[in-house]
């Protein structure tokens, strides 16, 4: 059994690192799927579980004679993981980066911004009224606490990174372990979250159903890009005669007319097609628009295409052909020179009106519609092959990884003491969130499936995880001992106090629903399980909005503000 004892103990192989890592993240993977009252911790459980084995091993150092895991190894798998992780983060925010800042967006980002800035405030008064500030390594510690306290993993990240640029010099020759202020501070956050939404119900006496009705109310037609489905009857006289073409620009308004019912026959139309009186037409247009084109064309009527003489199809289809990505959608000619018309477009989940100026992108659906042999035409143009979706675009994925750390690496002189760098965190962070907003004006194809992209997104989260809990295990228990229990207490002060104070002002001054207030609170915490337990008790999808909505700008400041917090204090 020399063979299983030299795998155990032999901390330079490859089989002990490699072994090592499956037992954690696995063991990590299926203890984070308990629930206590309906919440888990999820794969963040490998970051303890990592502690626990970490502990035993450097136990077995000492006593046992086990040699050690080469730290510039675990320092390799944790930075790599990382930089996988909050790359795909990236690519999943892009698209609604700078969406999210717009209309209600904007109130809700202000407040999720106001949240982490007290959540910082808070943090460095505590530091400051409760710590002794001679010592260098208790901010980094505040720092590990904070990012805790808010469940932030890419937070800690990139905290650890921003020490590696301060160096341990700055600590007495050794860096803090700040991942253990971290795993103090993790449950005790996750529940102070929940706890939040909670008590903010029950102060404002919230009726579920009055609060969905008002969001129903002030929200069912707020989408301007919402498609709206219609029959007109052509019954303005001034239409007699004139294009569509015509039409649209005398309206000013944007709209698809995808068949017409013109003498008792039906012709696919496109924009020369000329209107007569009495003629009906299928519109397709934006939901805000709708009433001025009924007002403009005639009274809306019902009719069933499929009884008339000329057969028509819809088909949804994919746009899977790289040389269609960044193109407009008015560009490919459709209408003209395939005989289709594209009513709509869906992507991210989201329906959309197919307006001509559109932009597609690799993974955009049509709803295309012709007669079947024009359709078929018009998907070969666009490809709808799913199976090349199927394949994860690893040019995109590494080329960004590739300009990523080059950025990251830049240094900029803005005052401070040395020169500040985006690191290994910030750097991938802001190439991904450009190349999966713009990435197809480059051609470059950002799109990747969902199960593809939390693939890669959660192998780097317990990399990293695994690599922090087995790097900080030695000496856990010291640090639990020596105020492990004050970093609980000062990370759940950190978590309640900014959601309250910001829950409540969301709530009276911006009198936003409740709902939404659910999903802002999860949000700017980034807590996968408090959107759960918010989309649970709500029984329906509006916290989902103010959570996707808060979610992307919560994210990179809590990234960016975390090194930041390292840089300016500590360097």
């Amino acid at each position: 059994m020399e063979w299983l004892s030299n795998l155990i103990t032999d901390g330079t192989s490859v089989a002990h690192i490699v072994l090592l890592y499956s037992f954690v993240i696995s063991l990590g993977v299926l203890l984070g799927k308990i629930k206590i009252g309906g919440v888990s911790l999820g794969v963040t459980f490998v970051l303890f579980v990592g502690i626990f084995v970490g502990h035993f091993l450097q136990q077995g150092v000492h006593n046992y004679g086990f040699t050690t895991e080469p730290l510039n190894v675990l320092n390799f798998i944790q930075d790599f993981g990382l930089i996988l992780f909050v790359y795909s983060i990236g690519l999943q925010v892009g698209p609604s980066f700078f969406t999210s800042l717009r209309g209600n967006g904007v109130k809700l980002n202000i407040a999720a911004a106001a949240i982490i800035l007290l959540n910082i405030a808070v943090m460095l008064t505590l530091y400051y009224t409760c710590m002794d500030t001679s010592d260098p390594q208790n901010l980094p510690m505040m720092v590990g606490v904070l990012c805790g306290a808010v469940t932030n993993t890419p937070g800690l990240g990139a905290a650890n990174a921003a020490l590696d640029q301060v160096g341990a010099a700055q600590f007495g020759g050794t860096l803090p372990v700040i991942a253990n202020g971290y795993a103090c501070a993790y449950p005790l956050g996750v529940v102070g979250i929940i706890g939040s939404i909670i008590l903010i119900r029950y102060l404002f006496k919230v009726n579920f159903k009055a609060e969905e009705d008002n969001f129903n109310a002030h929200n069912g037609n707020a989408a301007a890009m919402k498609p709206h489905l219609m029959h007109l009857e052509v019954g303005n006289p001034s239409m007699d005669g004139k294009t569509i073409l015509q039409v649209r620009n005398y309206l000013g308004r944007d709209f698809v007319c995808s068949r017409l019912l013109h003498q008792g026959h039906v012709i696919l139309p496109n924009k020369e097609t000329v209107l007569a009186m009495g003629d009906i037409m299928f519109v397709v247009c934006a939901e805000d628009d709708q009433e001025a084109i009924t007002a403009f064309i005639g009274r809306q009527v019902e009719i069933e295409w499929d009884k008339q003489d000329m057969p028509m199809v819809s088909k949804k289809m994919l746009v899977t052909k790289d040389k269609i990505n960044g193109k407009t959608l008015g560009s490919l000619h459709p209408s003209s020179m395939f005989g289709v018309n594209v009513t709509r477009l869906y992507r991210s989940g989201f329906e959309l009106f197919a307006s001509p100026g559109v932009t597609l992108q690799v993974g955009d659906r049509l709803m295309v519609v012709g007669p079947q042999d024009a359709v078929e035409r018009f998907e070969n143009k666009i490809g709808n092959n799913a199976n090349r979706l199927d394949r994860p675009n690893l040019v995109t994925i590494f080329f960004g990884i590739l300009v990523g750390i080059i950025f990251g690496s830049m240094e900029f002189n803005v005052g401070m003491s040395m020169p500040v760098k985006l690191g290994l965190a910030g750097g991938p962070l802001i190439i991904a969130i450009l190349v999966g907003r713009f990435g197809f004006k480059l051609k470059l194809v950002a799109y990747t499936t969902n199960s593809a992209s939390m693939m890669i997104r959660d192998i780097g989260l317990v990399l990293f995880l695994a690599s922090v809990g087995i790097k900080a295990g030695g000496n856990f228990l010291e640090t639990v001992m020596n105020g492990g229990l004050l970093y609980v207490l000062y990370g759940f002060l950190i978590t309640v106090i900014p959601l309250i104070i910001v829950g409540i002002f969301t709530r009276i001054y911006y009198k936003q629903n409740y709902f939404l207030i659910m999903g802002l609170l999860a949000g700017a915490t980034t807590d996968p399980p408090a959107l759960a337990y918010s989309t649970a008790t709500a029984n329906n999808d509006i916290p989902s909005v103010g959570y996707s909505t808060v979610y992307p700008l919560s994210m990179f400041l809590r990234i960016i503000t975390a090194q930041i917090l390292i840089l300016m204090f500590c360097s």
